[in-house]
């Protein structure tokens, strides 16, 4: 059975993904790979915050329920997504990614990432 080691390492691997977190709603960092530069401790403790008003904004807009949050920077996007109700999966792209394929790919295996968890 894959770990989060794997898992982390599999999504980092993918062409222009920068980094690869998975963290708990706590902001502890639980694994992460990235490029120089990026502090994925820091990225963790952040999360958590932006995910929370993130629920509270679907919570407006009628009750619905977040799974992913995508983030678009000049040169970056940020794609958050919520696998269990402890564990958080957050990755940084860079703006030559394959951002439409990495979606759908994390959509399409919610399931089977968040049993790693």
């Amino acid at each position: 059975m894959p770990t989060i080691r794997d898992l982390v390492s599999a999504v980092r691997q993918r062409e222009g993904v920068a980094a690869a977190v998975v963290l708990g709603r706590d902001g502890l960092l639980i694994d992460g790979q990235a490029t120089a530069g990026i502090d994925t401790e820091g990225l963790a403790a952040v999360v958590p915050a932006v995910l929370t008003s993130s629920e509270e904004l679907g919570g407006h807009a009628g009750g619905i329920t977040l799974n992913t949050c995508v983030l678009e920077y000049e040169e970056q996007i940020i794609i958050i997504c919520s696998l269990t109700a402890d564990a958080i999966l957050l990755v940084v792209a860079n703006e030559n990614a394959d951002i439409a394929r990495l979606l759908f790919e994390l959509r399409r295996n919610r399931r089977r990432i968040a049993a790693i968890i």
